[in-house]
């Protein structure tokens, strides 16, 4: 085996070890953004609970009432 082909072999493995880092690093971006999500779907429920639960308890705003213009008489 030549020099050449000793440097084509040792080429090929590093890209072979290259591409398997950059796969675990993409897994782990991949996970660590859908933990965020998730944690971010719960808090927004909890949220989203919280303010229902409130609205149940507390009594209605009562209507507003529309207000005649007075008249003027000339």
């Amino acid at each position: 085996m030549n020099s050449d082909q000793a440097h084509q072999r040792a080429e090929r493995n590093f890209k072979k070890v290259e591409r398997g880092r950059e796969g675990r690093q993409a897994m782990i971006e991949y996970e660590v953004q859908v933990r965020a999500t998730r944690a971010k779907t719960e808090r927004l429920k909890a949220l989203r609970l919280a303010k229902e639960a409130q609205a149940q308890t507390e009594e209605p705003p009562a209507k507003p009432t529309k207000r005649r213009p007075v008249r003027r008489e000339k």
